[in-house]
């Protein structure tokens, strides 16, 4: 073999390895909320070719937990997302919402998740990073308490996102009145149920007219929340509001998020190019 053709093959090799290994930057950096009076940390993953000396700007994907989890959950339970925001050419944003379930609490001052995650959060990222800073090139989704946030959010801030998806959300808070802490935010549902019928997703989403957002909505059929996510689907439907919903084989897990999660990426990404 000459010198040349032997120099070639190795280099092509190295690039070939080079574009497999392709991932974006995992940052973590703290975000103040004015609204409550503290700093947040939010993982920010950018494209691996973000810090070129391109001008390059880029949408973005805001990502929720769900409850129990922070902002590192996703990428330490799913480190390919890393990978998934240099493929998909995509800055993808890890909030903190505690256990909020992203309400700004009627009760509770110390609670305006919406308030961070809906316009804060958003604000800081146009001014820190080379963000698309439109509604156009802005998505967000997560799971479970996340998807319930992300579908909540979207809704009530389509001036912000225009598009939205759920993995295993808790669209219907109603039939959970004792769990996961949704009565920190808004009150025991016995004597609060004004509140809890204004901020579960299934009644928000009656303010939805057809086109406002781009909507992908799943659950896994062995997920205790796939009722609610039934009755969101036929919802939607019944008020002729497009939207995308599969049900697939899985559970409350993060198998069925991790395994799922790229479908978002995707949908989005489509979502943006038009």
């Amino acid at each position: 073999m000459n010198i040349l053709l032997r120099f070639l093959l190795i280099g092509g090799l190295l690039v070939g390895t080079r574009q497999h290994t392709l991932a974006g930057r995992v940052d973590t950096v703290l975000v103040n909320s004015a609204a409550m009076q503290k700093s947040l940390k939010c993982v920010v993953i950018t494209p691996d070719q973000y810090s070129s000396a391109t001008a390059k700007h880029y949408p973005v994907v805001y990502v929720l937990h769900g409850h129990g989890g922070n902002y590192n959950s996703w990428i330490s339970k799913v480190p390919a997302l890393a990978s998934l925001s240099d493929r998909y050419q995509q800055i993808i944003v890890c909030p903190d919402g505690a256990n909020s379930w992203y309400f700004d609490s009627p009760l509770n001052p110390a609670l305006r998740y919406e308030t961070f995650v809906g316009t804060e959060l958003p604000a800081y990222i146009d001014a820190t990073y080379r963000s698309m800073p439109d509604r156009q090139h802005r998505a967000i989704t997560g799971l479970s308490m996340g998807g319930h946030g992300a579908l909540y959010l979207a809704i009530r801030h389509r001036d912000t996102f225009g598009q939205a998806g759920s993995l295993s959300g808790g669209v219907d808070i109603r039939p959970f009145p004792n769990n996961w802490n949704i009565k920190d935010a808004l009150g025991e549902e016995a004597t609060n149920a004004a509140n809890w019928e204004r901020n579960t997703v299934i009644n928000v989403a009656d303010s939805l007219r057809n086109g406002e957002l781009r909507l992908l909505i799943e659950c896994g059929i062995s997920d205790f929340f796939i009722d609610v996510n039934r009755a969101l689907h036929q919802k939607l439907m019944q008020q002729k509001i497009d939207h995308d919903y599969a049900e697939r084989p899985g559970a409350h897990t993060w198998t069925y998020w991790g395994g799922n999660i790229e479908n978002h990426l995707l949908f989005f990404q489509k979502g943006f190019a038009q």
